[in-house]
């Protein structure tokens, strides 16, 4: 089977970089909000590395209305530099353009505002028309973009579905879902055997395209940690709790380890399968969700978190169940 067009998948040629082989220009994008596109950093770091062109881009949690009109190259799109002024208490993106600065590295990190999924995609075209991009490429920290509906808990799902169903809606040549530190949605209440339920359907559908570690002494880890540890001294007061956790399993911690004080009183289990990418088809994820088309013509976030909510309200959850070993 090829994918993407490129190289046939084997063990040799992992299928997420089979996906990506055509792609030179690869936009590589933080579905959830937050420190998500952090968890895209060791991918572009290998893409650069081989010669490609990697732009990085986050829908934002910080107050982006709060920039100066210069700041936005594009309705619902700023171009955050390492200059970008303003918002000094959280600002990710900022912190992750600085890092990517000081090594030398593109330092143009894109930022999408909180709206629903019309004005996030015209947003996002934009984007692919203006870097000439040829692959899309979400990122999630965690798994819950994964989840389709009827789960005992979604976790987090508003961001992740506005970005899946703005994604799905553009004309690119390759498109696909990355997920990066499983197990960390517990905290919201997403149960990983259903993770792991739901990734055997995606494999059933030829949707699932593998997981690959990223290697603790791997040029790609030690950037990411080095950049994870950046993030968190620039935004002292609310450090990411995702990426203190992956960034903790790729130098081969494990355990109940807390990183920020953040998670006091709460019980953790950092380890190994944080490290790992978990790759699928975007268009195959998008067709497995249950509400995915009652998000398409929303304008804001409140839009779109009100019809999860409807949703839930008529949908009977799958009984949850604990890893039987």
């Amino acid at each position: 089977m090829r994918i993407g067009g490129g190289m046939v998948p084997s063990l040799a040629v992992p299928p997420l970089f089979a996906a990506l082989s055509d792609a030179r220009s690869v936009l590589i994008a933080g579905a959830g909000g937050g420190f998500d596109v952090y968890a895209g950093l060791p991918l572009a770091v290998s893409l650069l590395d081989a010669g490609r062109r990697a732009h990085l881009a986050n829908l934002s949690f910080s107050e982006l209305e709060l920039l100066e009109p210069g700041a936005w190259a594009a309705e619902n799109l700023a171009a955050v530099t390492p200059d970008t002024a303003g918002l000094d208490d959280y600002f990710p993106e900022r912190a992750l353009a600085r890092w990517l600065a000081a090594h030398d590295l593109p330092s143009t990190v894109y930022a999408f505002p909180k709206t629903g999924v019309q004005p996030l995609r015209a947003a996002y075209r934009h984007l692919v028309d203006t870097l000439a991009v040829d692959a899309v490429v979400l990122i999630d920290g965690g798994t819950d973009i994964l989840m389709r509906g009827d789960e005992a808990g979604l976790g987090t799902p508003v961001e992740d579905m506005t970005s899946l169903a703005a994604v799905a809606g553009l004309d690119v040549p390759v498109r696909l879902v990355v997920c990066l530190g499983f197990g960390i949605d517990a905290y919201h209440g997403v149960n990983h055997t259903q993770v792991l339920e739901n990734i055997a359907a995606l494999d059933r559908d030829g949707a699932y395209l593998g997981a690959l570690s990223i290697p603790n002494t791997s040029r790609e880890a030690e950037l990411y940690r080095d950049a994870v540890a950046y993030g968190q001294e620039a935004t002292p007061l609310l450090p990411s709790i995702v990426h203190g956790q992956i960034a903790a399993a790729t130098r081969g911690a494990s355990g109940d380890l807390h990183v920020t004080p953040r998670t006091r009183g709460s019980t953790l289990f950092v380890n190994p399968l944080m490290a790992v990418y978990f790759s699928f088809d975007l268009a195959g994820l998008a067709r497995r969700s249950l509400y995915l088309d009652r998000l398409e013509d929303t304008y804001g976030r409140r839009q779109v978190a009100s019809r999860i909510e409807a949703f839930r309200e008529e949908v009977e959850p799958r009984a949850p169940r604990a890893f039987p070993h």
